[in-house]
């Protein structure tokens, strides 16, 4: 018994003088990231449906939706088109290889100010993002005239394709 106690004795004598000399030390370290600007841009399509020529101008829109990282500012701008001939002040639709069918884009439904890249009447829209999550929705308003080049167009199916471009 007495070997037990020396020995439990001298372990714990060890053990206190191993804790004396124990020592600690610390540091820190920086922990960062930077949040780049960032949007994505989606759009629906525009169908204006059947156009009987005289009978009228006819009219549809589309939206167009802006994610942006939050409080970043963007510009959105649509282009004249792809239809050789189209301008942002006078877009057209094509049907086989020459055949035209005249029609704008518009900011509002008085279909006064052309919705385009800011060059001549055009304007852009501009917005602020919400974040990623949240998406700014921007009205596209089209109007198909009732015009004399319209009333004059060939039987058939017209199309153009339309880019968008946010500029952030």
């Amino acid at each position: 018994m007495r070997k037990i106690l020396v020995t439990t004795a001298a372990a714990a004598i060890a053990a206190i003088a191993g804790g004396a000399q124990a020592a600690t030390t610390t540091t820190t370290f920086q922990v960062s990231a930077t949040v780049l600007k960032a949007c994505s841009v989606s759009a629906a399509a525009l169908a204006f449906g059947n156009y009987t020529p005289g009978s009228g101008a006819i009219s549809g829109s589309s939206t167009i939706s802006v994610n942006c990282t939050k409080s970043t500012g963007y510009t959105v701008a649509l282009n004249a088109g792809s239809t050789t001939g189209g301008t942002v002040s006078q877009r057209l639709m094509l049907n086989g290889t020459a055949n035209t069918l005249q029609y704008n884009l518009y900011t509002t439904t008085a279909y006064s100010t052309i919705f385009g890249d800011g060059t001549g009447t055009s304007v852009t829209q501009a917005g602020t993002g919400s974040g990623m999550n949240t998406s700014n929705s921007l009205t596209v308003y089209g109007q198909l005239p009732d015009s004399t080049t319209n009333q004059g167009a060939v039987p058939g199916s017209y199309t153009d394709t339309i880019t968008v471009t946010v500029t952030y």
